[in-house]
């Protein structure tokens, strides 16, 4: 085992610096003044090229050949393929590549922020170029590299294996059906009585609230916390994981919700496989496994029934001045599963939510293959938000293509992993329920023998599985998305 320990060391010591990288991130988007930005941004582009260069180690080659005849286990034959997997992927990239493309999304992440403030679209499209240039060099790289699409080698790096071909198919079915069923739900809610939160609730007390509510999803705040960014997000590593979530003082909804999501991240990276820590092996199988974890949390646990009890019993503890109606189980279900078609992707319902998906995905998918230029995206958008939910965004690309965060880094490819996710996360709670009586442990407060099957099914697993086979494991198939349309069905009809 001469080698494959040899490895095993190396790439703890990488992990020790993405640690670092990962830290580096979360404050840079939480807490770090704008006048430290150019500084911090040189400061992680050389971290990532020194990552990349310990990943490039002409002898991780021969160790990689010669540890493939010392693994004797399933898991360590696992391990040594996650390990190869990470190695050649950063070998297709030169290091010129990796460290410009760290500046330039850096740069462009962090203009971005005052650029969606100002709805200024031709300041953020002098940066993006750039990102996109860049990223469409990686893209052909890898695609001559894997013999699929520019796009599909992209996808391949969230989502290992996903294929254009296979999304297609999956957002082609979603058409099928989705919007009608949400001209039908829309039609039924216009029946509730519905109280709209407007009054005025403090940051501090939805901070406090959003704590307690980590705390009844079993957060490990000894290895983790909450903070506030522009756009919610959660990092670091699973000894230290960093949620964030935005506050609006008008409306305490979304950044509870948005809790709920980001603390099903959270739960994932801490119930990883410590035995696994620092190996690729040991990471999350993949951001739509990560995905369905946060909306299982959001979407499968956190707007039931019985979980929004719970949340009705905090809410008037932490709001006790404001009128109490607004926080009852029934007005507070129906406020979490209010179907509205909005432009905002990180607000919106949970019915809505695949057609924001489908636009950036078709948008994204085109640009990486060429097929239309980072100038064509406004109108685009325009296009497929009027197709998808009837809304124009002629003019306001605050609302409509500069709104969230992921383009302005590069990470093309991984909008799909949403949905995927949300189609996991259906599948999940199906199974889940042939042996947990799921709505009695929510009603109980104590969700252990919810969390207990996410752990042995999912948490646990880390990467040893592949996606498919760790899906039919936990489920009995691989994916399915009939399951995501009966569990939209049942919820709202």
């Amino acid at each position: 085992m001469k080698h494959y320990n040899l490895l095993v060391n190396h790439f703890k010591k990488i992990a020790k610096f993405n640690h670092l990288a990962a830290i580096c991130h979360w404050d840079q988007a939480a807490v770090m003044p704008s006048g430290g930005n150019d500084a911090r941004s040189e400061a992680m582009a050389e971290l990532s090229v020194h990552i990349h260069g310990l990943l490039t180690q002409p002898q991780l080659s021969d160790w990689l050949n010669e540890a493939q005849s010392e693994v004797k286990t399933s898991d360590e034959m696992a391990a040594l393929r996650e390990m190869k997997r990470s190695w050649y992927s950063a070998n297709l990239l030169p290091e010129s590549l990796v460290e410009a493309k760290s500046i330039a999304g850096s740069k462009c992440e962090h203009a971005w922020r005052q650029q969606r403030k100002d709805n200024n679209w031709d300041g953020f499209v002098s940066n993006w170029q750039e990102v996109v240039t860049l990223s469409r060099e990686e893209a052909a790289i890898r695609a001559d590299a894997t013999g699929t699409s520019p796009y599909d080698a992209m996808v391949d790096i969230y989502e290992p294996g996903m294929k254009s071909e296979t999304l297609d198919v999956v957002f082609s079915n979603l058409k099928t059906w989705l919007p009608s069923l949400v001209d039908e739900v829309i039609e039924k809610q216009k029946q509730q009585a519905l109280i709209t939160p407007a009054e005025h609730y403090s940051t501090q007390a939805q901070k406090a609230l959003g704590l307690e509510v980590m705390k009844l999803l079993q957060f490990d705040f000894d290895h983790g916390r909450l903070d506030e960014s522009i756009h919610p997000f959660c990092g670091g590593v699973p000894q230290d994981v960093r949620i964030t979530t935005r506050y609006n003082e008008h409306e305490f909804v979304q950044s509870l919700m948005g809790i709920v999501h980001e603390t099903g991240h959270a739960r994932y990276e801490q119930g990883l496989l410590s035995q696994y820590a620092g190996l690729p092996v040991g990471e999350a199988r993949s951001m739509g496994i990560h995905e369905s974890q946060s909306l299982f949390f959001e979407m499968q646990v956190g707007r039931s029934a019985p979980f929004i009890e719970h949340l009705s019993q905090l809410t008037q503890k932490h709001f006790p001045a404001l009128d109490q109606a607004q926080f009852s189980q029934t007005n507070l279900l129906n406020l979490y599963t209010r179907v509205e078609k909005g432009f905002i992707r990180v607000d919106a319902d949970e019915l809505t939510y695949p057609a924001h998906v489908m636009l950036r995905y078709e948008i994204e998918r085109d640009l990486i293959n060429g097929a239309i230029k980072p100038t064509d995206v406004p109108e685009l958008w325009d296009h497929k938000m009027q197709s998808y939910l009837g809304l124009s965004t002629a003019g306001n690309y605050r609302d409509g293509c500069i709104q969230d965060i992921h383009w302005t880094d590069g990470a093309f490819g991984y909008f799909p992993s949403y949905t995927l996710g949300a189609m996991y996360a259906a599948q999940f709670m199906m199974a889940m329920r042939n042996t947990v009586d799921v709505d009695c442990a929510i009603r109980s407060g104590d969700l252990t023998p919810i969390f207990n099957w996410l752990s042995t099914n999912i948490w646990q697993k880390g990467s040893v599985l592949t996606t498919d086979e760790l899906v039919s494991q936990a489920t009995g198939q691989t994916l399915n998305p009939e399951f995501f349309q009966k569990h939209l069905r049942a919820r709202y009809l």
